[in-house]
């Protein structure tokens, strides 16, 4: 008679295992050092709108790897689609490739949420603040430089915008996973909390993809930054299709 010695752990892919263990490690780290007086990693390590003094050139990568330490949900079902949907896609396409995978996601969604502050951050500032009929943004940055306001503009990229901390977690790249499951293994029946009767992978993918959109044009769950998950599905996409065209992904249907 044989044994399975193998750990929880070590049944999980290396790349998948690591990633859950920097995500699970740094959040813990983070509120030791809350509880401490330490240092803010999350304002370190979290992104930043790039025109405010706060932003660093590594956010766009270490911001995938921070999480709210007041919501448990948060890492909780991040590392918990991580898992579920990780391993499987890292022995599908190498932990190399994975990687590369997970981290252009993440990385294409930070950059894709600055385009969104980019393009909404006039319209922000406006609602910020009151002047008579007529004024513009240019009428208000220049109040703000002449110290004619009580914010100055860096006052308002750093803590107006967003409250300081602009956005933090793994929900970019988890989103570009899941994305890549579906189209992977499109066919495959999964069960969703609540919903009673298994659905294909393609159809969960579409429905999250248009429910983001939805929440991210209407406004819906405000504090959640539905634009980083469109932006991981939309890097992933793309990387999967370019994987496709070029034959280093084969199709579909060979892993069904």
């Amino acid at each position: 008679m044989q044994y399975n010695n193998r750990s929880f752990l070590s049944s999980i892919a290396p790349v998948t295992r690591h990633l859950l263990m920097i995500n699970i490690l740094l959040w813990l780290a983070t509120i030791v050092f809350m509880r401490i007086n330490g240092p803010d990693l999350m304002q370190w390590l979290g992104l930043h709108f790039w025109r405010g003094s706060e932003f660093k050139v590594w956010q766009p990568l270490t911001h995938m790897f921070m999480h709210d330490t007041q919501n448990f949900t948060h890492i909780f079902f991040n590392m918990f689609m991580l898992w579920m949907f990780g391993s499987l896609l890292e022995r599908v396409l190498g932990s190399k490739r994975f990687l590369f995978y997970y981290l252009a996601c993440g990385i294409g969604a930070a950059l894709i949420q600055e385009l969104i502050w980019e393009f909404t951050w006039h319209s922000v500032l406006m609602n910020c603040v009151t002047g008579p009929a007529g004024t513009t943004v240019n009428d208000v940055i220049n109040a703000a430089n002449a110290g004619m306001t009580n914010f100055t503009m860096d006052d308002f990229f750093n803590g107006y915008l967003g409250g300081g901390l602009r956005a933090v977690g793994a929900s970019g790249a988890i989103f570009g996973v899941l994305l890549a499951f579906g189209m992977i293994f499109p066919n495959l029946p999964m069960l969703i909390f609540f919903i009673p009767v298994p659905i294909k992978a393609k159809w969960v993918v579409l429905g999250n993809g248009l429910l983001e959109l939805f929440f991210g044009i209407t406004g819906h769950q405000p504090g959640v930054a539905h634009f980083v998950h469109l932006g991981g599905m939309l890097i992933g996409i793309l990387i999967i299709l370019y994987w496709r065209y070029n034959g280093t992904l084969r199709k579909s249907n060979d892993f069904y």
